[in-house]
């Protein structure tokens, strides 16, 4: 069978798609690159909220037009989708061949060959599974320690599309590691719904500090990210740990969502303001040139215009190098879904004013960088990022003259605008 493979969602999700593409790759099936080319499309969806909810539909349509039309043969649908909308999502698309649960991705060729549903439970342990394949660049994968998640935030769907918490067995994180550098990876950027409790439920305290220091004897390692850090969880340990090696890229992924205290409370967030700016403050202490990414959620329900402007001068404030910015949807199944909700029209407008602060904010962080020398890796002989910027996700660097893919060396700022500069590679 010849495949194509639409995946689409976080990294997270990606890495589901790498495992259950190798495992069919093991069995004699091909990968190809255009739907045209393809026996069977298959389609990873994400269902976290609405907007990634009406993207997989629109992907899933144009695949049974294909179908329709004779191009290919099957659709296959898998993922976040399935696991959130199950029996709703088989009425509405009633031509789609199978649809498979991400519990039934480990056996993805019995699954593809049966018609209809496949809804086998979620795995109630990670393992490090047999086959994995890189859909990213050679040089660069995202590894995942955890799925699912306890924390039951309020406008949340993950806790019933990915479950409880499981972490990954640390051995099995390690093989995973030492096998990506074996292939070449350079950057591995730690994964989960919330990497600073890795570990709680198999260890019963949190390993992360633990996993970094036994991530870093690994022979050949090139550097470590941290991404989706919880703020209270984040210690000063890891930071200190950080602080004193050029192996972990200095830079956290630290989702805050907000900073009033009201707002904080009724997304039931288990930290407030004075927790994340002690976090914060303590992170910039310790780690002078950290670089933090965070996305914000504005329009929550209840949020006042007081709340607002308070998380408006947090932003300015402190300065992230990295900021997304997301009007609150409200999702069927979240304890959010039945409090009085905020008009679109103001939630676009106060979505508009904070991409505006942090605007202002990354002119402040430019002028700064300006003739500074940074870390930067090449995705490119002549693009790629800074430490300051995650795969997929942040901003991108030109370079000045060509360099080899995958590198990892210093440059120096010589232009910068908005979140893209221009660097000159040094020797």
């Amino acid at each position: 069978m010849k495949f194509y493979l639409i995946s689409l969602g976080c990294p997270k999700n990606l890495t589901n798609s790498e495992e259950f593409t190798a495992r069919l790759i093991a069995k004699g099936h091909r990968l190809v690159f255009t739907p045209q080319e393809a026996d069977e499309i298959i389609i990873n969806t994400c269902g976290f909220i609405a907007s990634a909810v009406k993207e997989a539909k629109e992907e899933i349509r144009q695949a049974l037009q294909l179908k329709q039309k004779g191009l290919v043969k099957k659709v296959a649908v898998t993922g976040c989708l399935v696991e959130r909308f199950k029996e709703q999502l088989a009425r509405e698309f009633p031509d789609i061949d199978t649809l498979f649960s991400i519990g039934a991705q480990s056996a993805v060729e019995t699954a593809l060959r049966r018609q209809g549903s496949i809804l086998t439970p979620l795995p109630k342990t990670l393992y490090l599974p047999p086959y994995k394949m890189s859909l990213t660049a050679p040089h660069t994968a995202y590894l995942t320690i955890a799925d699912g998640c306890n924390n039951r935030c309020a406008y949340c769907t993950i806790p019933f599309i990915r479950g409880n918490y499981r972490s990954k067995p640390m051995e099995d994180v390690l093989r995973e590691a030492r096998l990506m550098i074996q292939n070449g990876v350079k950057e591995i950027s730690l994964i989960a719904q919330d990497t600073t409790s890795y570990g709680m439920d198999l260890y019963g305290t949190p390993q992360l500090l633990a996993l970094l220091e036994k991530l870093l004897k690994i022979r050949g390692l090139g550097r470590l990210r941290i991404m989706y850090a919880y703020p209270h969880r984040m210690t000063r340990e890891i930071a200190r740990f950080m602080a004193g090696t050029d192996k972990i890229f200095h830079y956290v992924d630290i989702p805050l969502q907000h900073i009033a205290d009201p707002v904080l409370k009724r997304m039931n967030r288990h930290c407030d303001a004075t927790q994340i700016r002690r976090t914060l403050d303590m992170l910039k202490k310790e780690v002078p040139d950290i670089s933090l990414r965070t996305n914000f959620i504005v329009g929550f329900p209840g949020e006042t215009k007081k709340d607002f402007n308070e998380l408006k001068k947090f932003v300015a404030e402190y300065e992230f190098d990295n900021m997304g910015v997301f009007e609150y949807f409200r999702e069927k199944g979240t304890a959010a879904y039945d409090m009085k909700q905020i008009p679109a029209a103001v939630k676009h407008e106060r979505a508009r004013e904070l991409e505006e602060v942090q605007s202002r904010v990354i002119d402040k962080i430019n002028k700064r960088l300006i003739g500074t020398t940074l870390e930067a890796i090449a995705d490119g002989t002549d693009f790629g990022r800074t430490y300051k910027d995650a795969p997929d996700i942040d901003g991108k660097v030109t370079f000045t003259r060509p360099v080899k893919v995958g590198s990892i060396f210093k440059a120096r700022v010589l232009a910068a605008q908005g979140y893209e500069r221009e660097v000159e590679p040094l020797k």
